[in-house]
């Protein structure tokens, strides 16, 4: 296997700015993609996969490396020889390669992955925790399974297509497809494609979205007339397979704190064909206050620390403190109290996070319990999705119904 100049000198520069500039690494790589039109696919997929799988296992390759943050251009050269030795590539003569220690690396890989933090490359804090609140089994199996690279999923757009009509269309451009019977609109793709690029999603006949966050809408119990509050739409993903449920019949209010995103979802319903959401920016508590006891149905897609999708967003591992968990575990406590006077009596609400901490997710329900709004509603079921147990990315939901007066 050949290494490519121009393909590597991208590699480094985005490595850069990842590592050093905090960039995320989704934003980096989009634009790492478009440097050059006369790359094909092989191209760009070496550029993607391989900026990824620096950035996931970059605990692991640091340590090899013998370097240590802040990183400048040679450091990132280090690292980035350590992951090509490992990935079995001859290293050309070029002289950032000059005195790359080939059999060292492979010796302390062996050395180092004996050891969890080493080997799933994870931040002491965040392994600590993980084994606090999960147990050394589930945490070591989940992690491993965070550490592979996430499907790509694909979510039909009822209001335009059938999943049955929708995976023809991509076998035709040669995207072959999977069902599975446990997700109802989820087409797995069973290689990698850009499907951004298919008339298929232009003309709104898919989202992606990942699996386990397609259970969601399903999980809350929408029906076609009913008015549905999706308190943190943000640019809306679930919103749309809300609207897909209902048919495009009753309401849905779309409420986010920041307008940019109401707007992305304004376009992505326009392309969706779905026209009964009204998108509404959060500037208050009057904004919440006018909807008391008016919905049917509320999602609250909360706030989290996202450790359920770590594989889908390798870098969070890096950018992630302490400090923020414990922030946003009371940010979810609040939403929760306020968001759930939305519903009225009869209703149903659904809270929902993609993480996998049930500091972060059954804890906050049994605590909402017990608060004086909290005692108006019945816990119904829940539901908790792991990435060892399912394939997909770790979830968790609860449904709630308040009681009527």
């Amino acid at each position: 296997m050949r290494l490519h100049r121009n393909l590597v000198f991208t590699t480094i520069d985005s490595l850069m700015a990842i590592f050093n500039d905090g960039e995320y690494a989704d934003k980096v790589v989009a634009r790492a993609l478009k440097k050059d039109k006369r790359w094909g696919s092989t191209d760009r997929k070496f550029v993607a996969e391989t900026i990824y799988e620096i950035v996931r296992w970059k605990r692991l390759y640091v340590e090899i490396a013998e370097v240590r943050e802040p990183f400048d251009r040679d450091k990132i050269w280090r690292i980035f020889a350590v992951w090509a030795v490992l990935r079995g590539y001859t290293l050309p003569d070029w002289k950032y390669f000059e005195e790359t220690p080939v059999r060292r690396i492979k010796g302390k890989f062996d050395e180092l992955t004996k050891t969890r933090k080493f080997k799933e490359s994870i931040p002491d804090w965040m392994d600590e925790l993980g084994v606090k609140e999960l147990g050394e089994e589930i945490w070591t199996k989940e992690l491993a399974a965070q550490n592979q690279q996430a499907k790509v999923i694909l979510r039909v757009n009822r209001l335009k297509t059938t999943k049955e009509k929708l995976r023809a269309m991509l076998m035709d451009l040669n995207i072959v497809t999977e069902f599975n019977k446990e997700y109802p609109d989820a087409l797995i793709l069973t290689e990698r494609a850009n499907v951004f690029l298919t008339d298929a999603f232009r003309d709104g006949l898919f989202e992606v979205q990942d699996a386990s966050s397609q259970l969601v809408a399903y999980f809350l119990d929408v029906k076609p007339g009913m008015k549905v509050v999706d308190t943190c739409a943000g640019a809306g993903g679930k919103t749309l397979h809300l609207a897909s449920l209902m048919e495009n019949k009753g309401q849905i209010i779309a409420m986010d704190l920041y307008e940019s995103k109401l707007k992305q979802l304004k376009i992505r319903a326009k392309r969706n064909g779905a026209f009964n959401i009204e998108p509404r920016v959060i500037e208050g508590t009057k904004t919440i206050k006018k909807l008391h006891e008016k919905a049917d149905r509320v999602l609250i897609d909360a706030p989290c620390s996202g450790l359920g999708v770590l594989k889908r967003n390798p870098d969070s591992k890096w950018k992630l403190q302490p400090e923020f968990i414990e922030n946003i575990k009371k940010i979810q406590a609040e939403v929760l109290e306020n968001y759930s006077k939305i519903v009225k009596p009869g209703g149903k609400l659904v809270y929902a996070t993609c993480s996998v901490l049930p500091s972060e997710n059954q804890e906050q329900i049994e605590h909402f319990l017990t608060t004086e709004i909290g005692k108006e509603f019945t816990f119904v079921q829940d539901r908790k999705v792991l990435a060892h147990e399912s394939g997909f990315d770790g979830f968790y939901m609860a449904l709630l119904e308040r009681k009527n007066k």
